[in-house]
């Protein structure tokens, strides 16, 4: 059986460290789309953000999106936390195997951003990450096929997805 997994979320949620745990258990290729940003693009997903602005920034990330999403065998994808916003990308996560939608309470997801560059929520505080996560939430439904909870420990959180996807 082939795994195929894409994880959605808020920034600071987890999915690129979690996402890299998970593709270890399941001895598939990890893929991160921010990573594929900084070398297709010779700038990280921030400094793009500032220079060229948002619109331009998620059609680069919508490129790295479809060529992360393209890669054969088993995988485990770490999307930008925003790659919902743009329509294009929320019809390539559709069409992709197992869509995670990873959750945490927004004081988590706060503490994770500490010192991190994430100038789309630039002063971070608990009431900008829940106003993020509800302007996003519409969108994360729709692409996602199951949702967890990503507050614990790593090692819990991927044995809980392992058992979900277990379970498909």
């Amino acid at each position: 059986m082939t795994v195929r997994v894409a994880l959605v979320g808020l920034p600071g949620v987890g999915k690129s460290t979690i996402g890299a745990a998970l593709a270890r258990a399941l001895d598939a290729t990890f893929v991160d789309v921010d990573d594929l940003v900084t070398s297709t693009e010779g700038a990280s997903p921030a400094s793009l953000l500032r220079t060229v602005g948002e619109e331009a920034f998620r059609a680069a990330e919508a490129r790295a999106l479809a060529f992360a999403l393209e890669t054969p065998g088993d995988v485990v994808v770490a999307t930008g936390g925003g790659a919902v916003e743009s329509a294009g990308s929320r019809a390539l996560l559709s069409g992709f195997g197992t869509v995670v939608h990873l959750v945490a309470p927004a004081v988590t997801v706060l503490g994770r951003l500490d010192g991190g560059d994430r100038p789309l929520v630039a002063q971070p505080s608990v009431e900008r990450i829940e106003a993020l996560e509800a302007r996003r939430a519409a969108w994360y439904g729709e692409v996602s096929d199951v949702t967890v909870d990503a507050t614990g420990e790593v090692e819990l959180v991927v044995e809980l997805l392992c058992d979900e996807l277990a379970a498909r």
